[in-house]
């Protein structure tokens, strides 16, 4: 089976257009349904149609960029992970059961139909931690990695733990000119000493959290020193950067480099990929209150919402009000559990933010297939069709959960039925049907 997959691949290969050049169009000649008592017909090679269909799939999967983690990430990671270990075992204890590095979360027996929480990868550690975690495991992850590079340790406090970016922004952008001064004029003495009650220093840098030991690890140190002009009895602090940092310049401006071209550290939302058996319980859901928490301010809105409505129920609305209630309706979830029922019955299932796009569901069910090049379509309820891959779940109304069919391209499949050889028991990977799990 897998060689005639292979001869279609390169054949397709061969007749993939390249830069400038179209393919012919196919000729659409209907097939024939074979009689019952026929003799089985010979081996025909891939029709036109289903070479192009399975073009397009083989194309996607060649523009697809290979995700490959930097050494560097690599390292920083493996370090903070040995860092928590080790401050573990000084303490006397173990890594608390969200700090292990799992490929998923254990989950409240294998039966579950639904997820037991929405759970985070921690970049830095590779840890799989709750929601409610997920913050905290931070903190501690980057907490650990300042005993190995307190500056690159800062600037990931800097940029992920105050949450507005704009101050973040001037706050980054204003510390950047302290240093190039530096770097610019080391002999001048006034550039190496920054006053803590600085009116822009006090509203643009120290608010932010991180700040402060950035300075320390870049090597400036607190001094309290007298005001220019004010006599020796009026003092103040300052910042003062170390003598022996004027041999390092270059260091400097590295630093500042970091500072400007950082990112906040985000936890990636963890996938939980299951693979259950063939169920009549696929459409039943019961999902978490991770799925359904709203934040202070989301309740305030729920409530105002409901006054409205009561206020609305007498009213007659039109199809596009009735359309915009529904899409708000849909804006409260912030995840969705998503379900992709294959044609033998076995069933895919993931966890997504309820804003993701489609194509990333399609890419999703792709890697999980042993042919990811095969084409197919995925049906929403009803068996609509979910042929906007740029539309985000909820714009789908896919959320808070949804049961989806995957369909194979017909002709494709017909082409591979007519080689004659033997099909495997089920298109998945056989390391994710090697845990299958059973529906209740």
């Amino acid at each position: 089976m897998r060689k005639f997959f292979q001869e279609i691949k390169a054949d397709l290969k061969f007749r993939t257009a390249g830069p400038g050049q179209k393919l012919s169009e196919p000729s659409r000649v209907p097939k024939e349904k074979p009689k019952a008592e026929a003799a089985p017909k010979p081996r025909q090679g891939p029709t036109d149609e289903a070479q192009m269909a399975a073009a397009a799939a083989l194309a996607r999967m060649e523009l697809k960029p290979k995700v490959k983690v930097a050494s560097s990430q690599e390292a920083i990671k493996n370090q903070v992970r040995r860092e928590l270990m080790a401050e573990a075992a000084a303490s006397g204890k173990g890594l608390s059961a969200e700090e292990k590095d799992v490929t998923s979360p254990d989950q409240e027996g294998a039966a579950a139909p639904s997820v037991s929480g929405v759970y985070f990868i921690c970049p830095l550690t590779g840890a799989v931690v709750r929601k409610d975690q997920k913050e905290k495991h931070l903190r501690e992850a980057i907490q650990s990695y300042f005993s190995v590079d307190p500056v690159a340790a800062s600037i990931m406090e800097i940029h992920t733990f105050n949450k507005d970016h704009e101050k973040v922004r001037m706050g980054v952008e204003t510390m950047a000119k302290y240093l190039d001064n530096i770097y610019l004029h080391p002999e001048e003495e006034k550039y190496r000493k920054i006053k803590l009650q600085n009116k822009v220093f006090q509203e643009r840098i120290s608010c932010l959290d991180g700040i402060h030991r950035f300075f320390q690890a870049i090597g400036f140190e607190t001094k309290t020193l007298p005001v220019p002009g004010q006599g020796k009895q009026s003092k103040q602090e300052y910042y003062v950067l170390k003598e022996e940092m004027l041999t390092k310049l270059e260091d400097l401006k590295d630093y500042k480099e970091q500072l400007l071209s950082s990112k906040p550290v985000r936890a990636q939302l963890d996938r939980q990929l299951c693979v259950f058996k063939p169920s009549p319980e696929a459409a039943r859901f019961e999902l978490p209150d991770d799925f359904y928490n709203l934040t202070a301010e989301e309740i305030k809105r729920e409530q105002r919402l409901r006054t409205e409505a009561v206020e609305k129920a007498s009213m007659l609305r039109t199809r596009a009000m009735r359309e915009k209630e529904e899409q708000r309706e849909m804006r409260k979830y912030n995840y969705t559990l998503i379900r992709v029922r294959f044609p033998d019955g076995y069933i895919l299932q993931g966890t997504f933010y309820a804003r993701e796009s489609v194509s990333v569901l399609y890419n999703f069910v792709r890697e999980a297939l042993r042919d990811d090049w095969l084409p197919f379509e995925l049906l929403g309820p009803g068996g609509l069709k979910l042929t906007d891959e740029n539309l985000a779940f909820n714009e789908c109304g896919l959320v808070p959960s949804a049961l989806l069919t995957l369909a194979w391209d017909a002709a494709v499949m017909a082409d591979i039925q007519a080689s004659g050889e033997e099909q495997p028991a089920s298109p998945l990977k056989p390391e994710l049907l090697s845990r299958v799990q059973t529906l209740s």
